[in-house]
């Protein structure tokens, strides 16, 4: 497929490499400013300030952008609270002895900056949260007034879902305790799917591709496993039933491991599937400034529409895959393994069939 896209694109722009002029060929490169890796970055990064678009040339057009608040505090100089928009202004881009490097925060002499600021990430978490809010405190006005009765409007959207949650991946994950765990999947499946939705809309910012919202994320299911498990789950871990003494100084750090190995599976598998999705669709819109030919825009837009659609539903199956594992790991600590002390203790063959 990818030998098959670049045959194509090296087709249709061909002509327009042909018209080009030899003298013009310098000037090109002269006047050549789009950088698609600085663009792609500044989507999928962090910024300590919110930018939605460019109207008009790139150094002199009308930039359309929210500052956000700047907070930082500096080991011997206290704490420093201004708006982003003091960097564009000062001189040097130097302000409270503070200045930005490729998106990061640092001192100007070189010290010390412990940074709280309100960045575009955070910002967008904070957006996120007041509409999961909104959407489902309507929901729970909904079931108040409408007690009883058929459900309408957002209630009728969502309910349909949250059954399925319910009773697809709480009650055949965890099993009869599954009531005490639906608050949790219920929130990481709206918080990931509402997150994975806002940032396919233009000047969003990429939340969930962000390394340290999955890695908190995955970090709340790891926590809620280890403190949910029970005797059965730690006896599986450090005594596998049916395997031999002599293989279990292999056995059971390879077990240890693997509870750590599962969350970062949870970690990685979000953020690089959401993040792979920006950096493609944005990847097929940069060939059309890199080529600066037009025919480079009937290939380039038609799949970058497809991926885009394509990503509407990677948006509900990540948070759907997310949950559900969340929702397997915590079945495995929590349920009864009978059938595991009847190995290890060596009950008779009646007992164990009934158990089983």
């Amino acid at each position: 497929m990818k030998h098959l896209l670049l045959a194509l694109c090296f087709f249709f722009t061909l002509p327009a490499f042909a018209a080009q002029p030899e003298t013009g060929a310098a000037e090109g490169a002269k006047s050549e400013t789009f950088d698609p890796g600085r663009v792609i970055m500044e989507h999928v990064a962090d910024e300590h300030e919110w930018h939605f678009a460019t109207l008009g040339n790139e150094e002199t057009g009308t930039h359309l952008t929210l500052p956000l608040p700047v907070i930082a505090y500096q080991p011997g100089k206290g704490l420093s609270v201004f708006s982003s928009s003091q960097f564009h202004h000062a001189p040097g881009g130097v302000h409270a002895g503070l200045k930005l490097e490729e998106g990061h925060l640092v001192a100007e002499d070189g010290g010390k900056v412990y940074d709280f600021s309100i960045t575009k990430n955070v910002a967008s978490l904070i957006l996120s949260c007041l509409i999961l809010i909104l959407v489902f405190h309507t929901v729970a006005g909904g079931y108040r007034t409408r007690q009883g009765s058929a459900p309408k409007g957002v209630q009728s959207l969502l309910e349909p879902i949250v059954v399925f949650i319910r009773d697809e991946v709480a009650k055949k994950s965890i099993g009869p305790k599954y009531e005490r765990y639906m608050p949790y999947l219920l929130t990481i499946f709206f918080f990931i799917w509402f997150n994975n939705l806002l940032g396919l809309t233009p000047g969003a910012a990429n939340l969930s591709g962000n390394i340290t919202v999955t890695f908190m994320l995955a970090l709340a299911t790891l926590l809620i496993t280890l403190f949910s498990s029970n005797k059965y789950y730690w006896s599986h871990i450090f005594r596998p039933p049916g395997v031999p003494l002599l293989l279990l100084p292999i056995i059971v750090p390879v077990e240890i491991v693997g509870i750590f190995i599962k969350p970062i599976s949870l970690m990685v598998r979000l953020f690089a599937n959401i993040t792979a999705g920006h950096i493609i669709i944005l990847s097929f819109i940069s060939l059309i400034f890199l080529f600066k030919a037009a025919t480079v825009g009937i290939i380039a837009i038609p799949f970058a529409l497809f991926i885009n659609l394509l990503e509407l539903l990677v948006a509900l199956l990540q948070a759907y895959i997310f949950t559900l594992l969340s929702a397997m790991y915590i079945g495995g600590a929590v349920e009864e393994h009978h059938d595991a002390d009847f190995q290890m203790g060596g009950g008779s063959e009646g007992d164990q069939a009934h158990a089983h």
